[in-house]
């Protein structure tokens, strides 16, 4: 299935963005949210193989489970998103890249039916980032509900949780200052074995975002792994691109991200 031309897309309010290096095209509006390399990377820290079942909760346009498809074969893939325009724009991107994604139209909150018979052995998430208690509201709806955390981050981690299949895995990225409620959350989820990988931008920055590894019933001492490092030098020099080269691989070429020993 071809994208639409861009006048056509336009017209309806939509563009194409390219991930992995072209490897996905991916329609969303030219409006509201748009995924940028946040769902790239929790997608390349998945030790996914053929044969997995994958559910992702707040699957927006699909930008993360897409990714994930397209690094590994064989996967069996499942999105959750509350939002009917996104959760349509997902269905017509697997389509698009003729990708296996199912897509159900729900709240987590309220967890399907079809989904709370299931089990999964891996669950990602990337929550909305900012407290709605302290935040502002952005103009476009769409931006807002998947910005802003109407929906506690203690039921992103429970409903993830629950999804879990016995030593499943749940990935979840998030703002580094959200990282205590999450380590907090996870015990009381059933959920251990944290695994933490901060997110800088720069060597020698502070982490801006972590992914977060945990699993059901897991019982390992919590890990805290070497910063993975976004950008190259110490300030941005120009109009090109400047990610590390490990950046590069993962953000062009669909490599996994490789955590440290």
């Amino acid at each position: 299935m071809r994208s639409p031309p861009p006048d056509a897309l336009a017209a309806r309010g939509l563009g194409c963005s390219g991930f992995l290096g072209g490897r996905i095209a991916l329609l969303q509006p030219l409006k509201g949210y748009r995924a940028g390399v946040d769902p790239v990377l929790l997608a390349a820290s998945v030790p996914a193989r053929a044969g997995h079942s994958v559910l992702e909760l707040g699957c927006g346009a699909g930008a993360a489970s897409l990714c994930l498809a397209a690094r590994v074969q064989g996967l069996t893939l499942t999105g959750l998103e509350l939002q009917p325009g996104y959760a349509a724009l997902a269905r017509k991107n697997a389509a698009l890249n003729d990708l296996p994604l199912t897509v159900v139209e729900g709240d987590l909150a309220a967890m399907p039916a079809n989904l709370r018979q299931r089990r999964f052995d891996i669950v990602i998430a990337n929550p909305p980032y900012f407290d709605r208690s302290a935040s502002t509201r952005a103009p476009d709806a769409g931006r807002d509900t998947a910005m802003g955390e109407d929906t506690p981050l203690a039921d992103w981690v429970q409903a993830g949780s629950r999804r879990l299949a016995p030593r499943g895995l749940y990935a979840m990225i998030h703002r580094a200052e959200r990282l205590g409620e999450i380590l907090s959350l996870a015990p009381q989820a059933g959920l251990g074995s944290l695994r933490v990988l901060p997110l800088a931008p720069r060597a020698g920055r502070d982490a801006q975002l972590v992914i977060v590894h945990m699993t059901k019933g897991g019982r390992a001492p919590l890990r805290l792994h070497a910063p993975f490092i976004l950008h190259a030098g110490d300030r941005h020099a120009g109009d090109a691109p400047d990610y590390t080269e490990a950046a590069e691989a993962i953000l062009r070429h669909a490599a996994p991200i490789r955590w440290s020993d």
